[in-house]
């Protein structure tokens, strides 16, 4: 195990009814915006309760937070903070909402020529206004890391940043109000916190890292397990808690501390999302059985780890380990309603060409080894046809 530094400063609140808890959390007499997305959290009743717990506060409301958080969209929100003196943010939605505010706290006291250049130029994040965060949406782990991912339309890119000055302060989890989220939004939730482990998990690695390895299994096979639940069952209160806990711990950096980390899937998976708008979680479930073909050789001792561990495959074949161990990951993201192909999605060659070239234009090498160019991604998504 590699020798390694963790801290993760966020506060969750955790159970039935408790967004009433933000009152306690956010300083006195702050002027506080609330960040969301298309207004469903007027519809289920997260909008009500906040309002409600934010009766003794100065409010102010920006909506319109995209699927795929949009750089110009939060630039409107930077200008709002500005002219309102906005002290404190509050986010209400899913992962992009969340990843949109990281952004937008951090632009708000950005003093540089360009915001966008703590994307495109890995800018160093000074400064950020504090926020917390109630979380309507298990996937991505956003409400409770420092990581965040925005789409500039102008430019067909979406970048990642990364920084300690932009976790949440608290984030609120109420299983309960994922109850009337559509099946779509479910099974993508799933497919999203399943790859965050396995860019984690499924590495090249001579480091022994057991107890990540452990902890990384007993997720993804609680995921397979109550992911399922909660399509049958929207209301299964234990199935929901569960998700939206699990999806948490996926993505807090536990389970990365001293191992190699890979995350080329989800690279090669923005571009398909900024160039044809694809969900996040569709791209995800078109390209890791790809890498995890293509890359069979270098990864043959976790994927054949996650095939006994997680799939329970008996076989002592190991090259049949590896084929079934690809078949099951796929099948579990179809059992959730999210399709594998390129061609589920009306793409095809051009789509594969884009993504190469834009990568080698980048000189990007992604992976845990740093062998992944865009030629070898190419070949990731040719056999994702």
């Amino acid at each position: 195990m590699k020798n390694f530094s963790y801290q993760n400063p966020v506060k969750i609140i955790f159970g039935k009814d408790t967004i009433k808890e933000i009152s306690k959390e956010i300083p006195a007499k702050s002027k506080v915006l609330i960040i969301y997305g298309g207004g469903s959290i007027k519809q289920n009743g997260v909008y009500d309760q906040t309002i409600k717990a934010l009766a003794n506060f100065e409010v102010h409301e920006f909506s319109g937070i995209e699927p795929n958080p949009h750089y110009e969209t939060c630039m409107k929100a930077v200008e709002l903070i500005k002219e309102k003196g906005i002290t404190y943010i509050l986010a209400v939605g899913g992962g992009s909402v969340i990843d949109a505010t990281k952004f937008i706290v951090a632009a708000a006291c950005y003093e540089g020529e360009d915001p966008w250049n703590i994307l495109a130029k890995n800018e160093k994040v000074k400064k950020a206004l504090p926020y917390g965060t109630i979380l309507t949406l298990s996937a991505t782990g956003s409400e409770m890391n420092s990581g965040a991912v925005i789409t500039r339309v102008s430019s067909e890119e979406k970048l990642a940043f990364h920084s300690a000055k932009v976790f949440p302060q608290f984030s609120v989890l109420d299983p309960e109000v994922t109850y009337t989220l559509p099946a779509r939004q479910i099974g993508n939730g799933v497919v999203d916190a399943f790859v965050h482990v396995m860019e984690q998990y499924l590495v090249a690695s001579d480091e022994d890292t057991n107890m990540q390895d452990y902890w990384a299994e007993s997720l993804l096979k609680l995921l397979i397990e109550e992911g399922p639940k909660a399509l049958r069952d929207p209301q299964d209160y234990n199935a929901r808690a569960n998700l939206m806990w699990a999806s948490s711990w996926a993505l807090n950096g536990w389970i990365a501390c001293g191992t190699d980390e890979d995350w080329a899937t989800h690279m090669i998976g923005h571009e398909l999302t900024a160039f044809y708008g694809l969900d996040h979680a569709q791209t995800l479930a078109i390209i890791l059985p790809g890498v995890m073909t293509v890359l069979k050789e270098q990864k043959a001792k976790k994927i054949i780890r996650l095939g006994k561990n997680v799939f329970g495959i008996t076989t002592h074949n190991e090259k049949e380990i590896i084929d079934r161990t690809v078949r099951d990951v796929e099948r579990f993201f179809e059992s959730l309603g999210v399709k594998t192909r390129l061609s589920d999605y009306n793409l095809g060659k051009e789509a594969i060409d884009r993504v190469r070239d834009r990568l080698n234009s980048r000189k990007w090498k992604l992976g845990e080894y740093q062998n992944i160019t865009g030629d070898v991604a190419a070949q990731i998504l040719g056999i994702r046809l």
